[in-house]
């Protein structure tokens, strides 16, 4: 696959019929906090209400299409320093480098300029999504440690792993980029 039509921008109604068909697979909602979406309504319902209003959500497409999405929750208060990453993609796209292009995209291009003040990027992974902290690790997130017990996903209590892209990590990616 090339990779190079790979884009990131935000949520539109028209990509309804798109985001059904990943945002309806439990495969790819499994390691999400989104219920799986089983309707055409509640998939509209879902864009309108959540990723349309959303201030930095964006989604990953292929040609335009909607394939998956990137979504950064900033924090607030002391905390505003600091955001989390998350990010799915439609099951068939697995394994080619796309979900780790919009995440480098993202992380380093867009959301250090969108939020100037930002110093740290963080993003967790359960322990058995081997894939996901693949992700982490390729776009240049440095992996900080394991949470045990840390969260409830899907009605389990998960050990995650935590990851960090600093601001200050952007030269070193910049650099990596040009070797």
């Amino acid at each position: 696959m090339d990779s190079g039509t790979v884009t990131l921008r935000p949520f539109r109604v028209s990509d309804v019929d798109d985001f059904i068909l990943w945002a309806g697979d439990d495969q790819v909602t499994r390691n999400i906090r989104w219920k799986t979406i089983t309707s055409k309504e509640e998939a509209l319902t879902f864009i309108k209400e959540v990723c349309i209003p959303h201030p930095w959500r964006r989604s990953i497409c292929i040609d335009d299409r909607s394939i998956g999405f990137v979504s950064v929750y900033r924090w607030s208060g002391n905390e505003i320093c600091k955001a989390d990453v998350a990010y799915g993609i439609a099951a068939k796209y697995w394994g080619q480098g796309i979900t780790t292009k919009a995440v480098k995209m993202m992380a380093v291009s867009e959301v250090f300029k969108d939020f100037p003040d930002l110093v740290r990027l963080q993003a967790f992974a359960a322990v058995e999504n081997k894939a996901s902290q693949r992700v982490l690790e390729k776009a240049g997130f440095t992996k900080e440690g394991l949470l045990r017990k840390y969260t409830f996903l899907k009605g389990q209590l998960k050990d995650l792993v935590i990851y960090s892209f600093l601001s200050t990590d952007i030269s070193v990616a910049v650099d990596d980029e040009l070797l």
